[in-house]
């Protein structure tokens, strides 16, 4: 059971994560084209909304499900909504179905048609989510097992970036993304909503991985403490790292890969910041921003696959590390943690990739041709997000 002073410090934490939310959201704009960024937003907004109203609709019943032919909580009916531990899951489920539904955006960025965006949506909070979230939070196979993750690093990021995979696999590359085979360098359009973005995220992220370990591990309230420092702390060292090795490779650091490495820290530091010591978040972050750096080259030079707003590498792949290390860096175990990223790629992925190319054979995913070079902002919302200024000029007649 959880004490009263729990109850209301964890309610307070849940209030923040949607400044997570807001900081993906900015992040996903700055690392896309200008003439895109109203419909970047407005993107973020409406699958935040999709997947609340669809963990609403089934979302919870899923999470929920113990057996048998009934799926009671459909619609929340007959859910009593206080300030229970099962009411302040709920809220914080569906946050983080929100955000976990938003990841993939960041892949599509610049070519993915809003009605698809919340089809998508819909799918991840209605179905992937709650069905990963059960084994995880409500004590399904992976929690009996000792799985561990404080904050959300298996349920929502790295399914969120493995659906964002999913999704720049279905999508292509944007045009004029590969000439010949040789990727060009698309730059996003604002480093400064980037780096709000960071800032944003940092305090969401506070309060996801604290609510979640009063939630979820059960601790103390004076034990959150910990949880905020290691937050912090992993974040900080993926900044730095992601710092150094873009100085060393291109004699400067890279503002985008630097936020991405911050944010890659954050996702990491999700699942062990209840279990780790302040020493071993901060090396854990190290290495997620080292990671998130070189992937982020990596996935675009070797594999093309084309991914603006770095949400495969920043998401998927740090928090696949995150989860590794709990094993390294607490009493978590080695085979439970396995056993959860084995679920992750053999299942989430599939499941993922499966629903979103089922869609695309009735929703076209992409939008057509004459938009991309338009712009999503005048092709699909029929305004700009900075009609005073010329958006769209750099690559008008690119392939």
């Amino acid at each position: 059971m959880m004490s009263e002073a729990q109850q209301v410090l964890c309610f307070a934490l849940i209030l923040l994560v949607p400044l997570a939310a807001a900081g993906i959201a900015l992040m996903n704009t700055g690392l896309g084209r200008a003439r895109s960024a109203a419909h970047t937003m407005l993107a973020s907004l409406s699958m935040l909304a999709t997947a609340a109203l669809a963990y609403l609709v089934c979302g919870y019943a899923l999470q929920n499900y113990s057996g048998g032919t009934a799926f009671p909580g459909l619609f929340l009916v007959a859910v009593k909504l206080n300030a229970s531990p099962e009411s302040l899951g709920i809220l914080l489920s569906m946050l983080s179905a929100g955000i976990g539904a938003m990841i993939p955006l960041g892949a599509g960025s610049d070519r993915w048609r809003l009605s698809a965006c919340c089809y998508s949506a819909a799918v991840f909070a209605g179905l992937i989510f709650p069905v990963f979230s059960h084994w995880v939070w409500n004590g399904g196979w992976l929690a009996e097992a000792g799985f561990l993750d404080t904050g959300g690093a298996s349920t929502i990021h790295v399914s969120g970036g493995l659906a964002a995979l999913s999704i720049a696999w279905l999508l292509g590359p944007r045009r004029g993304k590969y000439v010949d085979g040789v990727p060009a360098a698309l730059p996003g359009h604002d480093a400064v909503l980037v780096i709000l973005g960071c800032v944003l995220a940092l305090v969401g992220w506070l309060g996801l991985n604290c609510a979640g370990a009063i939630l979820y591990n059960r601790l103390a309230v004076g034990a959150v403490v910990l949880v905020a420092l290691n937050t912090l702390l992993a974040a900080s060292a993926a900044a730095l790292a992601a710092a150094l090795v873009t100085r060393t490779r291109y004699n400067r650091p890279d503002a985008s890969l630097c936020a991405n490495g911050w944010t890659g820290g954050l996702v990491a530091g999700s699942a062990v910041a209840a279990f780790a010591s302040p020493l071993a978040a901060a090396l854990i972050g190290l290495i997620a921003g080292a990671l998130v750096a070189l992937s982020v080259e990596t996935l675009d030079l070797r594999l093309s696959l084309d991914d603006p707003g770095g949400a495969i590498s920043v998401h998927a792949l740090a928090g696949i590390w995150g989860l590794l290390a709990v094993s390294f860096f607490s009493a978590g175990s080695w085979l439970a943690q396995i056993a959860g990223v084995a679920t992750l790629l053999g299942f989430v992925f599939p499941l993922a990739y499966g629903a979103n190319w089922l869609l695309a054979r009735f929703h076209r995913l992409r939008v057509a041709p004459e938009g991309e070079r338009t712009g999503m902002d005048l092709h699909e919302l029929g305004a700009g997000a900075y009609p005073d200024f010329v958006t769209h000029h750099d690559d008008l007649f690119s392939r």
